[in-house]
């Protein structure tokens, strides 16, 4: 079999119906849009969430919440991914650029250390922020924690 030979199933097609070409065709005349009003119109266009006249739903139900603009959002790593990642490269000093260059996070994103997981050697860390635990933990190593 080629792809050149594939056709689709028999019956699972059709072909289009030919709309306002005479009387004759039996689709002429209003050309299946009915009588008079928008819809029956040349250059009608919906608009978005328009409903028949009916109340849109993005009127009916209530305004609620609040989104905060000023929302600094931060890449969250544990202390369990330093570690693998400091026993796999073998590394002292780990900062948003080792991160980015091992692919855990893009190099744009603020990152935070938060204190799940162990640490069992010495670090040097540097980020944007600490959770007071992986500082606990970073501390107890004799390790640093940078804030940037």
């Amino acid at each position: 079999m080629d792809l050149n030979s594939l056709k689709p199933a028999k019956g699972s097609t059709h072909s289009e119906k030919r709309i306002g070409r005479g009387q004759g065709s039996g689709r002429g005349g209003t050309s299946t849009r009915g009588h008079k009003g928008a819809q029956s119109r040349s250059g009608y266009s919906q608009k978005l969430g328009f409903e028949g006249g009916q109340m849109p739903l993005q009127r009916r139900l209530p305004k609620f919440g609040f989104k905060n603009h000023k929302r600094v959002e931060f890449k969250a790593i544990n202390l369990d991914v330093l570690e693998d990642l400091a026993t796999k490269k073998s590394l002292t000093v780990v900062t948003p650029e080792t991160l980015a260059a091992a692919g855990v996070v893009s190099k744009n994103d603020r990152i935070k250390i938060l204190g799940n997981g162990t640490l069992s050697k010495k670090i040097e860390v540097t980020a944007h922020a600490f959770s007071k635990s992986a500082v606990a933990a970073i501390e107890a190593q004799q390790g640093k924690a940078v804030k940037l």
